[in-house]
């Protein structure tokens, strides 16, 4: 007789299944199955890079906001003594002369000089473009959450069918009587 095996992993334990390899229902579930641990994987691997993505969105947002605060509370009308950071907790005081101008990172390397409402504002609306991605990303968390729990209740369901179809199996096998 021929023995197909599924191995389904799970983060507490690894359960083999042998089944009939003549069932052809047995097979495609066997084959159903696999895919969807494959599809679990790939998931499991998106779900990642979106916990990563929203991990670099949080250190924007923070940065966004300490940068708008800052910007806030510099005078335009009187210099401010200031600590610049140097890198690795390494900082120089520093005088800032009066304030009416910055220069703002647009982006692609591009930097140019704002007024500091406008780039008060220009701030403003970045914080607004992290928050709402970070909204899309806890969305599409959730929406692979949720996938991943179809896949783990229809894996287990398939898993407790053949389990039952194996000891259904197993009980019509002609069993050895002894009588006395």
């Amino acid at each position: 007789m021929n023995n197909a095996k599924v191995i389904i992993k799970s983060d507490a334990n690894q359960l083999i299944m042998t089944m009939d390899g003549g069932n052809r229902r047995g097979i495609d579930m066997e084959q159903t199955v696999n895919d969807l641990v494959q599809e679990s994987k790939l998931l499991e691997a998106y779900y990642n890079d979106v916990v990563a993505k929203e991990s670099v969105l949080h250190r924007l947002y923070e940065e966004s906001h300490n940068s708008f605060e800052a910007l806030r509370s510099l005078s335009p009308e009187s210099e401010t003594i200031s600590l610049v950071p140097l890198g690795i907790g390494v900082y120089v005081k520093s005088l800032i002369y009066p304030l009416e101008k910055v220069l703002v990172n647009i982006g692609a390397g591009v930097v140019v000089e704002k007024r500091k409402d406008d780039a008060v504002n220009f701030i403003e609306q970045r914080i607004k473009e992290f928050e709402l991605a970070t909204k899309q990303l806890s969305t599409q968390k959730q929406q692979i959450s949720h996938r991943m729990m179809e896949i783990q209740n229809t894996v287990n369901s398939y898993v407790g069918q053949m389990r039952n179809h194996d000891e259904t199996a197993h009980s019509h096998s002609p069993s050895h009587s002894h009588s006395h």
